[in-house]
C-alpha cells in the first residue's frame, strides 16, 4: 500500500529556495481546489515547470485527494511523464498528455491547470460555448480556445491539434471534458481558473432561469484585458495569493510541509 502523505519525509532541506517555493504555490492551488469544490477525486491535475528547466514538471501523486498533497509528496516527471526522483505514488498518464504539450509549446505557460467540474463540463458540453452573460465572462472571452473531444487523453497524436487549439490563448474549453488554464505563474493561472469557474457557474444559473438573457457588447469584451490590470492595480493574482494562502491556513493547513 503506498505511503500516505502525512508519511512523506520532509525534503526541504534537500531542494533548491526556488524549487520548495514553487512546490509550496502548488500545493496550495491543489489544496485550493479541494476547498471550493473544484476537485474530481484524484482526477485531473495541475502542474508547474521546475525553475531553470524545461525538462521537469512537477505534478500530483496519483491516488491522493487533492486535500491531501504537500509540498513533498508532489512528483517530479520529464516530458514524458516518467518520474525523476523517488516516489511511492505513480502519475496519472492520460492528464500528462495534455500538460506536456502545453508546457512544450508555451514557454510562458509555466502552470497549467485542468479541472472537470460539474458547471465547467455542462458549459463545455453547450455548442455556442461561453456567451457574454457577465462581467466574468468578458476576462475569459477576450483569451479563449476551445478544442474538440477526442477521447481520454492518451494519445500523443492529440497533442498537436490541443497547442493549436490553445494558440495564445490563457483559457481553453475542453468540449465535453472540462477547463483548462495556463499561466506564468501558478497564482496566474488559479486565479484564471477561478473566474473560469465563476462563468460557467453563472452562465449555468442564468440559462436556467428560462428568460432571454441580456448579453454584454462585444466593444467591452475587447477593452477586457486592460480593465483587469486596472482592477488589481497592476498586479494581477499577486493581489489576491497571499489572502488566498492565509485562507488555507485557516481550513487546509500542511501544505507547505
Amino acid at each position: 500500500m503506498p505511503a500516505r502523505a502525512l508519511d512523506m519525509p520532509h525534503r526541504r532541506d534537500q531542494i533548491a529556495p526556488v524549487e520548495w517555493q514553487l512546490r509550496v504555490d502548488l500545493a496550495a492551488a491543489y489544496r485550493l481546489v479541494a476547498m471550493f469544490g473544484w476537485d474530481d477525486l484524484i482526477f485531473t491535475h495541475i502542474s508547474a515547470r521546475v525553475p531553470d528547466s524545461d525538462d521537469h514538471f512537477l505534478i500530483n501523486p496519483y491516488g491522493l485527494m487533492f486535500e491531501e498533497i504537500t509540498a513533498c509528496s508532489l512528483i517530479k516527471v520529464d516530458r514524458e511523464g516518467r518520474k525523476v526522483e523517488d516516489s511511492p505514488f505513480e502519475v496519472n498518464p492520460a492528464g500528462f498528455v495534455i500538460h506536456s504539450a502545453i508546457h512544450g509549446a508555451r514557454h510562458d505557460a509555466d502552470c497549467v491547470v485542468h479541472t472537470h467540474t460539474v458547471d465547467g463540463i455542462a458549459v463545455s458540453a453547450q455548442k455556442h460555448g461561453v456567451l457574454p452573460l457577465s462581467q466574468q465572462s468578458t476576462f475569459v472571452l477576450s483569451s479563449l480556445g476551445y478544442h474538440d473531444y477526442e477521447g481520454v487523453a492518451l494519445r500523443d497524436e492529440e497533442k498537436p491539434r490541443l497547442v493549436a487549439d490553445l494558440g495564445t490563448h490563457n483559457f481553453l474549453m475542453l468540449r465535453n471534458h472540462g477547463l483548462l488554464t495556463v499561466g506564468r505563474t501558478v497564482a496566474d493561472a488559479f486565479l484564471s481558473m477561478y473566474t473560469f469557474e465563476r462563468v460557467c457557474a453563472i452562465q449555468v444559473r442564468a440559462l436556467a432561469g428560462g428568460a432571454a438573457c441580456s448579453e454584454v457588447h462585444p466593444s467591452i469584451i475587447a477593452g477586457a484585458r486592460q480593465a483587469a490590470k486596472q482592477v488589481t492595480r497592476g498586479q494581477g493574482s499577486g493581489l489576491v495569493w497571499p489572502g488566498l494562502l492565509r485562507r488555507l491556513d485557516r481550513h487546509f493547513p500542511g501544505y507547505d510541509n
